[in-house]
C-alpha cells in the first residue's frame, strides 16, 4: 500500500471512530434522561370546626360514626423552620420537624412544591423534571395534594432521628442542628451553591403546634381527620383548623372519592369551601 492510500485509510478510520464516539455519547445521554416522576395523590378538605367539634375540642359522635373512628386521637407536635422573611417558602421549600407521641423517632421532612395550573399535572411533573425531580431519584416521594379548588405537586425527602416516646421536642437550636445536618443536596444548593443551607441555618421555629389525629375510613380508604388549634391572625386567641384527608396511588380513585367525600360533607353541612393552607398559616402566625 502506498503512502497516499495509507493516509486516506487512516483518515477514514479516524472519522469513523469519531462518528461512533459521538453517536455513542448521544445515545448514552438519551438513555440517561429520566422520565417524569409518578405521583401518589392526597385529597385534603377542611371541616367546619363549629359543626364537627364538641366544646372540649374532640370530634362529635356524628363525625366519628360517619368515618368509622373507634380509637382516641393520636397526638403529635409539629413545627416548621424558615427565616423571618420566609426565604425557603418563597423558593418553594418547606422544612418540617414532627414528633408523634407514640413513636421513638423525630421526623424531619424537606418538601419542594410545584404549582399545578388548571389541573395540568403532567406539565407540573415536567417542570419538576427539569428542576431535577424525576423518576430516577428515590430519595423523594412525589405527591399531588388535591384540595377544594387547587392542586399542588410536592416532592418530600424524609429523614429520622432517634428519640424517646412522648410528646416532647428538643430546643429550637438542637432541632435546627438536626435539620441542617440532614439537609438534602437539592435544598442545600437551591438558588446557588450552599444557599439553602445558609437559609436554613438562619431559620427559626414556627410553632410548635399540637395536632390530634383521628384514624378512620371512607368508602374503603383509610381516612385521617386532624384537629389543629392555631393562633388567630391577630394573635390574641386560638382557632381550630380541621382537615380530613385520604391517600391513593390512583388519579381516578382520588378524583372519584374526592367528589363523593365533598358531596357527603356538603350534605352534612361540614364542608368549608376553601383550600387548606395550614403550612402557610403556621409560618405566618408563629
Amino acid at each position: 500500500m502506498n503512502i497516499k492510500a495509507k493516509i486516506v485509510k487512516s483518515m477514514t478510520a479516524t472519522a469513523l471512530t469519531a462518528a461512533v464516539l459521538l453517536t455513542g455519547w448521544q445515545t448514552a445521554t438519551d438513555v440517561q434522561a429520566a422520565s417524569n416522576a409518578v405521583p401518589s395523590y392526597e385529597v385534603k378538605l377542611l371541616l367546619d370546626a363549629g359543626k364537627v367539634l364538641n366544646a372540649d375540642g374532640s370530634l362529635q359522635s356524628s363525625v366519628t360514626s360517619e368515618f368509622h373512628i373507634t380509637s382516641p386521637a393520636d397526638q403529635q407536635l409539629v413545627e416548621y423552620f424558615d427565616t423571618h422573611a420566609q426565604d425557603l417558602n418563597g423558593s418553594g421549600w418547606n422544612v418540617r420537624f414532627r414528633k408523634k407521641e407514640d413513636k421513638k423517632k423525630y421526623e424531619l421532612t424537606y418538601k419542594k412544591r410545584f404549582t399545578v395550573t388548571n389541573g395540568d399535572i403532567n406539565a407540573a411533573l415536567t417542570a419538576a423534571n427539569q428542576a431535577g425531580f424525576d423518576s430516577s431519584d428515590d430519595n423523594y416521594e412525589a405527591e399531588v395534594d388535591w384540595g377544594y379548588s387547587k392542586q399542588t405537586l410536592s416532592f418530600s425527602n424524609d429523614k429520622e432521628e432517634s428519640a424517646s416516646k412522648g410528646l416532647t421536642i428538643p430546643s429550637e437550636s438542637k432541632v435546627l442542628d438536626m435539620l441542617v445536618d440532614n439537609i438534602p443536596g437539592k435544598l442545600k444548593n437551591t438558588n446557588g451553591s450552599g444557599w439553602g443551607k445558609d437559609m436554613l441555618k438562619s431559620s427559626r421555629a414556627h410553632g410548635p403546634v399540637i395536632v390530634s389525629k383521628y384514624e378512620g375510613e371512607f368508602n374503603g380508604l383509610e381516612t385521617d381527620i386532624e384537629v389543629m388549634p392555631i393562633r388567630t391572625e391577630d394573635g390574641t386567641g386560638m382557632e381550630n383548623l380541621i382537615e380530613i384527608s385520604f391517600k391513593t396511588d390512583s388519579y381516578d380513585e382520588a378524583a372519584l372519592n374526592r367528589t363523593k367525600l365533598m358531596n357527603t360533607l356538603e350534605a352534612k353541612g361540614w364542608l368549608v369551601h376553601a383550600d387548606s393552607l395550614k403550612t402557610n398559616l403556621i409560618l405566618n402566625r408563629y
